[in-house]
């Protein structure tokens, strides 16, 4: 009998959520993205040097261990960085800090805490144990907007997400809210990649799961609330999906490989052609990934760009590559850290890179050694002609072997 009534209200609870979800307004194509512009070719030509890549640091809080940085451009054409900081990852000292960099000066500002865990717990009224990868996004209403993971129980895969809203750029934050993905456990849900827009101004938020499976879903949220959300397909073994839209009904997820040893550690990709309604598995990127996170945008001229540690095993190398849409090729356009080289326990761990565009600019962060957070800001045409410099040296390399 108590089984019975058990799956009565396992039913019930399905049919409510199926309802709750199937009540908000039908899915609305994608707003296009925000692609970094470049120069026009006259234009490009009559500088004398392209602008090179300006590296950084973001500012030391003092925390052994910090990791998972993310970035959204501001109102007056500063950044603002968020990241996770402790004495280790997951441990009950790690804060969401933040900071904001001034483009006039090339520097940073000083950090100030968004949250702890001590805030967490207290603002969501339940017990809190971890917090980690904070994401932030630009509401319709132009107010900043941070969703971040909070954990109660176990590890990550015992994750549910968070968000509070900032009316004066990130000075500020309303307490956060637990946002409901599911009629049930609610848990299991993390984000680490861009949040996207759809046409009616509403967030679609890349998401993945690592319990009972690893895969990606998209979010379609309104404030802090789920009113729908789609698998994105690419099997159990693909988390962290990084969406980038190429038309309106037309956008492709490429995913961090959770692979088995036996299978390929390559890039996986999704491809929708219905505004994220439905996704479809495409052919791994022949990238090699080594269970990694990946970064990337897309120009103006429609080069697509990539942060990746092109490595099987291992995140020992950080890489940036480019891609034309006419091109079938990959090209490495610059090496961005490498210790490969290096006796394995000498290596340093290069990972989680987050890029944006920004304007003319494309500015990356990404985990240096878990004992700082490295800001890199490229200019476009820098990348353009990058591009273009290693595309020539793959053509000139096939001829000499013909």
């Amino acid at each position: 009998m108590i089984r019975v009534v058990a799956l009565c209200c396992l039913l019930l609870a399905t049919v409510l959520g199926f309802l709750h979800l199937d009540s908000h307004p039908g899915w609305a194509p994608f707003q296009a993205q925000e692609m970094v512009s470049t120069e026009s070719e006259s234009s490009h030509n009559a500088k004398a040097a392209l602008i090179q890549p300006k590296p950084n640091w973001l500012p030391d809080t003092g925390a052994a261990s910090v990791h998972a940085a993310s970035l959204i451009a501001l109102k007056d054409d500063s950044l603002r960085a968020f990241w996770f900081a402790g004495s280790r990852e997951g441990a009950a000292d790690v804060v969401i800090n933040s900071a904001v960099f001034d483009p006039h000066t090339n520097s940073w500002g000083e950090p100030s805490v968004v949250i702890d865990r001590i805030t967490a717990e207290k603002s969501l009224a339940r017990y809190i144990a971890k917090l980690g990868n904070p994401v932030p996004a630009r509401t319709a209403d132009g107010r900043l907007q941070l969703f971040f993971v909070t954990v109660s129980i176990g590890g990550w895969a015992g994750s549910s997400i968070s968000t509070m809203i900032s009316s004066d750029e990130g000075l500020t934050w309303s307490k956060p809210q637990r946002l409901i993905t599911s009629p049930f456990t609610n848990l299991s849900t993390l984000v680490k990649t861009p949040a996207i827009v759809f046409a009616d101004s509403r967030l679609g938020l890349p998401a993945y799961h690592e319990w009972i499976g690893k895969f990606g879903e998209l979010l379609r949220i309104d404030g802090d609330q789920v009113i729908d959300k789609r698998r994105m397909s690419s099997g159990r073994s693909a988390i962290q999906p990084l969406v980038l839209v190429d038309a309106p009904e037309k956008a492709e997820a490429y995913f961090r490989q959770t692979r088995s040893s036996s299978k390929p550690h390559q890039i996986p990709v999704s491809e929708t052609q219905n505004a994220g309604q439905s996704w479809q598995v495409q052919a791994d990127l022949p990238i090699a990934n080594p269970n990694a996170a990946i970064a990337g945008v897309l120009l103006s001229n429609g080069l697509r760009v990539l942060v990746v540690n092109d490595l099987e095993a291992g995140r020992s190398r950080l890489v940036m590559l480019a891609k034309d849409h006419s091109d079938t090729q990959w090209q490495t356009i610059a090496v961005l850290e490498d210790d490969e080289a290096l006796a394995p326990e000498q290596r340093r761990e290069f990972s989680y890179p987050y890029m944006i565009a920004n304007g003319t600019q494309v500015d990356l962060v990404y985990t240096w050694d878990r004992k700082k957070i490295r800001h890199i800001r490229f200019d476009s045409n820098w990348i353009k002609q990058a591009y273009s410099n290693a595309q020539a040296k793959t053509v000139s390399s096939e001829e000499v072997k013909q």
